[in-house]
């Protein structure tokens, strides 16, 4: 990185400046979704609105924070140092990375050397499948000859590496002495990518909904539509990564023309640049974005007694300004579907339902799988305290990466099968149904081992003659409810991925055509709600 200090410092200026504009822009999409949203709260907590969907298997309870999932001694490539050091790698269950000095040094409570948050990672077990990747990240304007492109990034001391590559961060670079051990690794990393990705999206609060719906509305004002693959992480993340989207080209064109050096030194510096301008980025998004939080917290305070006192009425403006929009779009919106999504409907969900549908089996059949092995271990020994042991082992396979993973590539058959949706739907990120759908797979193993618990416990069964018996029909009472389950959960995918593929095909048809009508629909209901709260408001006043 020497010699590039003075790139850095131009990168500065140029972040805030992007960062402030990004946030101005965003933040009226935030406001306005946060009222709508917390209205909606409202009204749910008060028509006390219930998750009607039911199912069969006991939903297991959280994980204690601060669970260790997965520990582990590695090679681990220090890029201060450009040394491959010793290091203890440990997994809990908020998923993120801590690479420790030593064992000794975890067990006694020292902060980790490295914390990686892998959101937005992808794990890669090649060489080359890593300078692939890492190369279309680096747009080199001089070009490298054919000596330079032949030179590792990083020389590997042992034979079985893993990658984890990051799009705003400096990569992470792990190697191991034999496969099995790169094989855990790699998959325990591919679990966290995935709950990291995913794991605040699915957080039901009302802000949460309000600011992933506000992302949605800023872009599509510059006529994105659909998913966007950097939705992922949490807010601060998700954010910054929207404002890097607009730096990145400005930071590409200002300095890679300017580095000198050769390609991999040039390379490793521009991935540093890139890092470190994030972490001014996510510096000042933070800030921003908790002021405009409080913002909208303390708006909202204001806001409840009406909310509450005038829900009535406020439903009602609501169902007439969705019937006068419905009167707009009704036509168009029916012509778009039935010429631009119906007649592919059928084969999209042929192609959701094969890979979705064996991943549920998968996890069904390892799930007979291991209980058929408690069954006949207990056979064997008729040991009741070696079967408690493996009824708690139990309760580990749905963190059980190695186990779990031939289950998850099932689904992974999604990114072949939908490459045509590309082309006809604009589609450019599948990896979110992917990884929903694997995050869902997991939860009802969890879920399915949780409820094997409740109904068998080892420590009550008097008579060890009819364990066997026992544990059998529990299985199968647990297998009975899970295909329920599981049943219920594939229909949920197959709706929000039909309408995740589709809706930006319709969203960007009615765009020229229905919003300048749309957009005067609004505006004139808003000027007559402002009237009717101003008279209400005077005739409070005369009252009072």
């Amino acid at each position: 990185r020497r010699g590039h200090g003075g790139k850095r410092a131009e990168t500065g200026p140029c972040a805030r400046g992007k960062t402030e504009a990004v946030i101005k822009n965003f933040s009226p999409h935030y406001r306005r979704q946060y009222a709508v949203a917390f209205c909606r709260h409202v009204q749910r907590e008060l028509e006390q609105h219930r998750d009607s969907q039911s199912q069969f298997l006991k939903s297991k309870p959280p994980v204690e924070a601060g669970t260790v999932l997965y520990e582990t001694e590695v090679l681990h490539f220090a890029e201060d140092l450009k040394k491959w050091k010793d290091r203890y790698v440990v997994v809990k269950n908020d998923y993120t990375v801590d690479c420790f000095e030593t064992k000794e040094a975890y067990q006694k409570g020292a902060s980790p050397k490295y914390h990686i948050l892998p959101a937005g990672g992808k794990v890669l077990t090649s060489e080359e499948d890593y300078n692939l990747l890492s190369d279309k990240h680096f747009p080199d304007p001089v070009g490298s000859n054919e000596k330079e492109a032949a030179q590792a990034f990083v020389q590997l001391p042992k034979e079985f590496p893993v990658y984890l590559w990051q799009p705003y961060f400096r990569h992470s670079y792990y190697c191991f002495p034999e496969p099995g051990a790169q094989k855990q690794f790699s998959a325990a990393l591919n679990d966290c990518v995935r709950h990291s990705n995913h794991d605040f999206l699915k957080q039901t609060t009302y802000e949460v909904e309000a600011f992933l719906e506000a992302i949605q509305f800023f872009r599509q004002e510059k006529g994105h539509y659909g998913t966007w693959e950097m939705i992922t992480g949490n807010e601060k993340q998700i954010l910054s990564n929207l404002v890097m989207e607009e730096l990145l080209p400005n930071l590409q064109t200002m300095i890679l023309p300017k580095m000198k050096g050769k390609r991999n030194d040039r390379k490793r510096a521009w991935f540093g640049i890139v890092e470190e301008t994030y972490g001014l980025v996510q510096q000042q998004v933070s800030e921003e974005l908790s002021t405009l939080k409080e913002e909208c917290r303390d708006f909202a305070k204001t806001l409840e007694g009406t909310i509450r006192s005038d829900m009535d009425q406020i439903l009602n403006s609501k169902n007439f300004l969705a019937g006068k929009i419905k009167a707009t779009v009704s036509e168009p919106a029916q012509k778009c579907c039935t010429e631009n999504i119906q007649p592919f409907l059928t084969s999209i969900l042929e192609e959701l339902m094969g890979p979705v549908s064996s991943g549920f089996t998968e996890v069904h059949s390892l799930f007979d799988k291991e209980v058929n092995e408690i069954i006949q271990n207990f056979q064997k020994t008729n040991d009741t305290t070696k079967l408690k042991e493996n009824v708690d082992q139990l309760m580990t396979l749905p963190f059980n990466s190695v186990k779990m993973e031939p289950c998850y590539l099932k689904v992974n058959l999604l990114q072949e099968l939908l490459q045509d949706l590309k082309s006809r739907f604009k589609v450019y990120h599948i990896d979110f149904v992917v990884q929903r759908t694997q995050n869902f797979m997991q939860e009802l193993m969890e879920n399915a081992v949780y409820t094997f618990e409740q109904l068998f416990s080892p420590s009550r069964q008097a008579d060890s003659a009819k364990v066997a018996t026992t544990i059998e029909k529990v299985k199968l009472r647990v297998l009975k409810q899970y295909d329920y389950d599981s049943s219920t959960v594939r229909k949920k995918i197959f709706q929000e991925a039909l309408i995740q593929i589709t809706l930006p095909t319709m969203q960007k048809t009615l765009a020229s055509t229905c919003k300048p009508g749309l957009e005067r629909i609004v505006k004139k209901k808003a000027r007559t709600k402002e009237r009717s709260l101003r008279k209400g408001l005077l005739h409070r006043m005369k009252t009072q």
